[in-house]
């Protein structure tokens, strides 16, 4: 904080006056006009959010824009991809800040969907045909071994344009947040009248545990899931190359391993089926 130090014009006359006094100089005239000084002491520069955070790989450059404002920031972008004048500049900042979270979630959706039916079928809680690894129920290889209500590639478009739905909705949202309040949405955009960010629209629909009631407690849960979404996507991407290398479901590969991990690891699965 800025201090601020007032001198009154009474002792600055008097202080004046004396000096002039022991100069030989002449007296203040009586008319001499007041004068009122205000002295400011040099503010402290504010300190960025999250300065004292852990880095990781951080440079002079990436600490330029990233400040410790957003969930997870350790100051790691050795690509600039978030620089606003950067290499990253052709694309907006604040949109890969918004894609990550919601890539987390659906990283974090997708990874216990693709293992939960290996994980149920073998405790025997639903039927064989069912407890399929993920790359077989749906449209690979080449239209997956399992039928629903319709086949493969009719749930692919569908599911396609589901999706597309969807996320011209949440575009929508995130360039004019609090928009689906207002568009008629069949009597629920009551509810999606969101927060005013993006990422985290709250509400009774997207929040109806009412996590975050204060600063702190919501700062820390944006940090949780920005680290678990983080470690689903890497899951994913781990789930991809496992199916055409072993073969199998990634419960299956962890049963393996765990059985005989001399013989089951990566080094021994370097072999596509």
């Amino acid at each position: 904080m800025a201090t601020q130090a007032l001198v009154s014009s009474s002792s600055i006359t008097s202080s004046v006056e004396a000096a002039r006094q022991r100069l030989g100089g002449r007296p203040l005239q009586s008319h001499t006009r007041k004068v009122s000084v205000v002295v400011r002491a040099a503010s402290t520069p504010p300190v960025k959010q999250g300065a004292d955070r852990q880095l990781w790989f951080a440079s002079k450059q990436s600490l330029s824009y990233l400040d410790g404002s957003l969930p997870g920031d350790y100051g790691f972008d050795p690509l600039g991809l978030s620089d606003p004048e950067g290499t990253g500049g052709f694309i907006e900042p604040r949109w890969l800040a918004y894609g990550e979270v919601i890539n987390g979630r659906y990283a974090m959706l997708g990874a216990v969907g693709a293992i939960a039916p290996e994980i149920l079928g073998k405790a025997g809680l639903i039927p064989p045909e069912t407890a399929l690894p993920w790359f077989k129920t749906g449209v690979f290889p080449p239209a997956g071994t399992y039928n629903y209500w319709a086949d493969p590639y009719t749930l692919f478009v569908f599911e396609l344009a589901l999706m597309g739905f969807a996320e011209h909705r949440r575009f929508q949202d995130w360039y004019n947040p609090g928009s689906m309040g207002k568009q008629y949405f069949l009597g629920f955009e009551k509810y999606l009248g969101g927060s005013g960010d993006p990422a985290y629209p709250g509400g009774p629909l997207f929040n109806p545990l009412g996590f975050g009631k204060d600063e702190k407690s919501m700062k820390e849960l944006k940090l949780k899931e920005v680290k678990n979404g983080r470690l689903a996507m890497l899951a994913i991407l781990g789930y991809f190359v496992q199916a055409p290398v072993t073969g199998v479901g990634p419960f299956q590969n962890l049963l393996d391993h765990l059985a005989d991990p001399v013989n089951n690891n990566v080094l021994t699965s370097l072999k596509f089926h």
